[in-house]
């Protein structure tokens, strides 16, 4: 196994198939709502990448299907990411493991951090934060993830 396959190990925490339940408070970026779906995560060509794969349904009535693509930089030595979503929507980020359980996510041209941390080897919590006017950072989203 190569390097490149050694750094994507990392990532062994999130493959599989997950139930997820999603909670958004009211924010500047939704009005409060709950959610549910399914996504799997799983390693591909020759375990260079981790995709991401997930759709649901919110309590707003919405629906929203989305692929992320995970991947080392290896000339740069952190962890870059694509997401796209149906809308046409779509963002980059740059991500690192802040230890074995927690991957931290810097999203490109905004404000907003994300994290997935592994709460136990069936549960992971992903929680996404924007700062508010007095500088805090407050939660926008959290998704729970249940393994299947």
């Amino acid at each position: 196994m190569d390097k490149q396959s050694n750094m994507m190990n990392k990532f062994d925490f999130l493959l599989g198939d997950w139930s997820l339940e999603y909670r958004a408070p009211k924010s500047a970026f939704s009005e409060a709502m709950t959610g549910a779906g399914t996504g799997t995560c799983k390693r591909t060509l020759n375990d260079k990448y981790v995709y991401w794969d997930y759709a649901a349904t919110f309590s707003s009535g919405g629906k929203c299907q989305a692929h992320g693509i995970f991947a080392w930089d290896d000339k740069l030595k952190l962890y870059r990411y694509w997401w796209f979503e149906d809308s046409g929507a779509f963002m980059t980020a740059t991500c690192n493991f802040i230890n074995e359980e927690t991957l931290f996510m810097s999203w490109h041209d905004t404000l907003l951090i994300q994290a997935f941390t592994r709460q136990d080897p069936n549960q992971v919590t992903l929680r996404m934060e924007n700062p508010n006017a007095a500088g805090q950072y407050e939660s926008v989203l959290e998704v729970i993830l249940r393994r299947k």
